[in-house]
């Protein structure tokens, strides 16, 4: 039986969930919180380790602003209203990506969450927000030509954003689409993929224990025989 300690997931179809049912994609994101919280606390039990979550990819700038606007307030409402269930609860916050360019409200929320969770130990919830696999494996490259080192997977590993986080042993991606959208690309090499018909404010904890089931009676073999 394969051990799990790390499940990565594309939180698709939030927008679509909205749209068909409230006639709002905002009303979409905003259910989508919920399932959110019930994957954490399912992978607490589970005892999972690592959850990372892709909330907001590079691609996403392209969408109206108010959308944009919207998802960072309901981002930043969450931390703020949540910090002291997710402290209780054992969650560690962190965020990986590009930050720098977000709005400087929204990263003083973020620090604020990611120090007031930085000794939990039960779980550890990687947020990725203006996030794009392309451009970390870039810039991790940068950093390594910088600093006048070889190019080694070793050293490439250490300047991702995901640092010091093992590779997903599971990624599933919820929405009907199957691809993986710039996300984790360097990290997912040997991960074991789902894909999942329902929209992300339909995915349920039946759902998600189907696939850490599915993913246990796995043969892995990791180029072996």
């Amino acid at each position: 039986m394969n051990p799990i300690k790390h499940v990565a997931i594309i939180m698709d179809g939030n927008g679509r969930w909205g749209e068909k049912y409230k006639n709002s994609r905002n009303a979409g994101h905003k259910a989508g919180v919920n399932t959110v919280e019930i994957v954490m606390n399912e992978s607490i039990k589970k005892k999972i380790q690592y959850l990372t979550l892709y909330a907001f990819s590079t691609e996403n700038w392209k969408r109206p602003k108010k959308e944009i606007t919207f998802l960072f307030t309901l981002l930043e409402n969450f931390l703020i209203k949540k910090i002291d269930q997710l402290i209780k609860g054992g969650i560690k916050i962190r965020f990986i990506g590009n930050l720098k360019i977000l709005p400087k409200k929204l990263q003083k929320t973020m620090k604020m969450a990611e120090k007031k969770t930085s000794i939990n130990n039960k779980l550890e919830v990687n947020i990725a927000l203006n996030y794009g696999s392309k451009s970390e494996i870039i810039n991790a490259i940068k950093v390594i030509n910088k600093n006048q080192k070889k190019i080694t997977e070793k050293n490439i590993e250490d300047n991702l954003y995901t640092k010091n986080i093992p590779n997903p042993d599971i990624l599933i991606r919820t929405g009907n689409t199957q691809r993986l959208s710039n996300f984790l690309l360097w990290q997912l090499a040997y991960t074991e993929i789902f894909f999942e018909k329902k929209l992300w404010p339909d995915f349920n904890k039946k759902d998600f224990k189907n696939f850490l089931n599915k993913f246990k009676s796995l043969k892995r073999n990791f180029g072996l025989i």
